[in-house]
């Protein structure tokens, strides 16, 4: 019997009149049941009605069982007398319930889609950006972390990473990217982003991604289609790295030897999506036993008060209480204290025991 519910959910699509019509003998049944007990049965016992065919029919259904309700609500109050107070509420209530059902259900329509399926589609859309994110398994004694937290606690970020592993095993390289705007309105920009540089990135020379990158999106013309970004490829077998950044916070090294951080000083190249033919430099070096890489997007260091070397500072502070506990997650502590929370927020953390 499992395929029941999804067999009606099939006839309803295919066929809204019978939802439709099921609704209507509701709204009919409820009619009696207020006409003979008005006491038991109080106005509002519509609503459902009113929502659920807002929910799951097409505004030319829609219309048809709301003109139904307020036919059988004018019949009841006739009998009951319409001059009474709680029936002008009760139509007041159904008529702005019922123009906020309309209006959905006209939005979803432009869509082309019907019931909660435009909510179904939001969910898989944020699920398939964060499948993008997980890191590929390592081989030890390497080891890689990433957190995203959207702004204000929303579900969507314009913070992604991207991140792939080589076919021999010998090489992984990482984008974390920034897409303009924050939340929901960077999300969908970030989700067709992620979906265009994970079939560039290690189909490409390490150092033509960036290159690769901005060409795409100067292609997409985009009215806010900019993006900072900022990818790195690791040679696991002797852990040299190169280095390359697209108008993004610098990355940070921590180095075993002396035990600090430091900011690796090299030269960015353009935001993407700004200047065509644009150059990438790129800075190389090695991570060696118990050393770490750190990227990170500027919702985590920038802030509208303080200076950018302060919110790196802060950052590098964060990162230094790290070391006598370990790196192991670390990159969700650094993600979770920033200066503020009203920007999306994204650490890597690449390390090396």
């Amino acid at each position: 019997m499992r395929w029941l519910p999804v067999r009606l959910r099939g006839v309803t699509r295919s066929h809204p009149i019978v939802l439709a019509v099921l609704l209507i003998l509701i709204a009919g049944l409820m009619s009696v049941l207020i006409a003979r007990w008005p006491s038991a049965m109080p106005w509002s016992s519509y609503l459902p009605v009113v929502v659920l065919s807002g929910l799951f029919l097409p505004p030319r259904w829609l219309a048809l069982v709301l003109v139904v309700i307020g036919g059988l609500m004018s019949y009841d109050g006739w009998l009951q007398g319409a001059a009474k107070t709680s029936f002008v509420g009760a139509c007041i209530v159904i008529a702005v319930v019922g123009t906020m059902m309309m209006w959905l259900a006209v939005s979803r329509a432009r869509l082309g889609v019907h019931g909660i399926a435009g909510e179904s589609m939001l969910v898989d859309l944020r699920d398939r950006l964060r499948a993008h994110g997980e890191l590929p398994t390592l081989p030890e004694p390497w080891h890689a972390e990433v957190a995203l937290e959207p702004a204000r606690g929303e579900s969507f970020s314009g913070d992604f990473v991207v991140a792939t592993r080589s076919s021999s095993g010998n090489r992984l390289e990482v984008a974390l990217v920034d897409v303009s705007g924050k939340g929901l309105d960077a999300g969908t920009r970030a989700l067709l982003l992620s979906g265009a540089l994970g079939g560039l990135m290690g189909a490409l020379d390490p150092a033509d991604f960036l290159g690769a990158a901005n060409s795409y999106l100067l292609r997409q013309k985009w009215g806010e289609g900019f993006a900072t970004a900022i990818h790195v490829a690791l040679e696991l077998d002797t852990g040299r790295f190169c280095l390359g950044a697209a108008g993004h916070p610098p990355a940070v090294k921590f180095a075993a030897g002396s035990g600090l951080w430091q900011v690796l000083d090299a030269e960015t190249g353009p935001l993407l999506g700004v200047v065509d033919d644009a150059a990438f430099p790129r800075v190389n070096g090695q991570l060696r036993r118990g050393d770490a890489l750190l990227l990170c997007t500027d919702g985590v260091i920038e802030t509208r008060t303080r200076d950018l070397n302060v919110g790196i500072d802060r950052m590098l502070g964060a990162a230094e209480r790290l070391v006598p506990q370990g790196f192991t997650g670390g990159a969700s502590r650094i993600c979770a204290a920033p200066f503020r929370q009203t920007d999306d927020r994204g650490v890597v953390l690449i390390w090396r025991t």
